[in-house]
């Protein structure tokens, strides 16, 4: 496991290093309120992939080692392209960001598509593939961007999305021919157990992720409604960086959810929890002191005036990034074990709090009203999630502590490695 976790920081760390330039580049280039419409569509195709990943996210991964492949793609293709296009059209009658339905659709059917490739990797312990992917999405995203601007000469703030669709879809077809060479056509066929038994996997865990997402995203929405697009996109620097640090302490994720779900011991599930738990907890002390202790001008001069208020934003924000990646790991491991319902209490408290602060607080103090906001409702939801791991597992606060034997433990397999 631990060579798995070490291939997958690495890419992970790739994975941010790519985001941040990502995220530097956008923000010069189509400015504040660009960024903020970048943010809003996004934010509109994570919300259509969950509906789409009732088959194509962690159920894929889950019965990957239960059910034939071949029964698994049918439903997972299937209902990414019905969804990838129902969702969008339905949204186009809201009217939000409506300018941009096709390449929504586009960025929902490709993006699930894809998503059910790679989770068919983590379902079948090909963690290889899936850090290959998962790299590639940000670099060849970059690669397609720059072919749109400085070889097509497009400069609108569409290009982002076009290169993004065109990114996805390269990758699908190439993961594709991988995943279809250790297929039968003969073996496809459609199975009443396998769709019943996806879907009601699928729709508990996606409820949960759903309904979390809300709450790392609704203060978008409020946003854009008190403040106006700008301040979405000055906004979402911060919410941009909390993502970017927790791809760090996902890598451990995604590792220790493939052994769990594959796991025949719950024992042995715990130690793994609690061993990735120490781990995520002292990375996120060091990424975010390093994000703290830079000072205020440098994120000005990186992404212009409009931005001057980002050390702020993610002073405000790192109490609520900390909880969300401890929270993170229990959660994989109660999704690992098919206990879902903490999943869903908790994300429901937490989008309880969004809502209702953000009435309060948003009009009021804006950006740093929606920072507060978030941070609450990342602590709370997290701590639940502690608190429920704590109770049902033979866990002591020392267990959470890191000592000097783990240290020498981990520098011993990193030097072996």
């Amino acid at each position: 496991m631990q060579l798995t976790v070490v291939k997958t920081f690495v890419s992970r760390f790739l994975i941010l290093i790519l985001s941040f330039g990502l995220v530097i580049f956008s923000t010069n280039m189509w400015g504040s309120e660009g960024k903020g419409t970048i943010s809003i569509v996004i934010a509109n195709a994570a919300i259509v992939s969950f509906f789409s990943s009732i088959f194509a996210g962690s159920s894929t991964s889950y019965f990957a080692s239960k059910f034939k492949t071949e029964q698994i793609l049918v439903y997972s293709y299937i209902w990414s392209v019905i969804m990838g296009i129902l969702i969008p059209v339905i949204f186009s009658f809201a009217d939000i960001q409506a300018d941009y339905l096709m390449y929504l659709i586009g960025i929902s059917v490709f993006s699930s598509l894809l998503s059910v490739n790679v989770n068919l990797f983590i379902g079948t312990r090909n963690i290889r593939l899936f850090n290959i992917y998962t790299v590639l999405q940000q670099l060849v995203h970059i690669l397609f961007i720059g072919i749109f601007i400085y070889i097509l000469n497009l400069k609108d703030v569409s290009v982002y999305f076009g290169a993004q669709i065109c990114c996805l879809a390269f990758l699908f077809f190439t993961s594709f021919m991988q995943v279809i060479r250790k297929c039968k056509i003969s073996e496809i066929s459609l199975s009443k157990k396998v769709f019943k038994s996806m879907f009601e996997y699928g729709w508990k865990t996606q409820l949960s992720a759903f309904v979390q997402f809300l709450n790392y995203r609704l203060s978008f929405y409020f946003l854009e409604h008190f403040e106006g697009i700008a301040s979405v996109g000055i906004f979402s620097i911060g919410i941009t960086f909390s993502e970017a640090i927790w791809t760090i302490t996902r890598s451990i994720a995604v590792v220790l959810y493939s052994d769990v779900i594959n796991s025949k011991s719950r024992e042995e599930s715990i130690l793994k929890t609690k061993s990735s738990l120490k781990l995520s907890f002292l990375l996120m002390l060091i990424f975010l002191l390093g994000i703290i202790i830079i000072p205020g001008s440098v994120y000005e001069m990186i992404f212009g005036r409009a931005f001057r208020g980002t050390k702020e934003i993610m002073l405000l924000l790192s109490p609520g990034i900390l909880a969300i990646a401890i929270s993170d790991m229990i959660g994989y491991y109660f999704s690992g074990i098919k206990e879902l319902r903490i999943l869903n209490v908790k994300s429901i408290v937490g989008l309880v709090i969004t809502v209702a602060f953000s009435f309060l607080l948003i009009p009021k103090y804006g950006i740093l009203g929606a920072c507060i906001v978030t941070t609450l409702s990342y602590s709370v939801s997290a701590l639940l999630l502690f608190l429920k791991f704590y109770r049902s597992t033979d866990f002591k606060i020392q267990d959470y502590l890191i000592t000097k034997e783990d240290i020498r433990l981990a520098r011993e397999k990193l030097m072996k490695k």
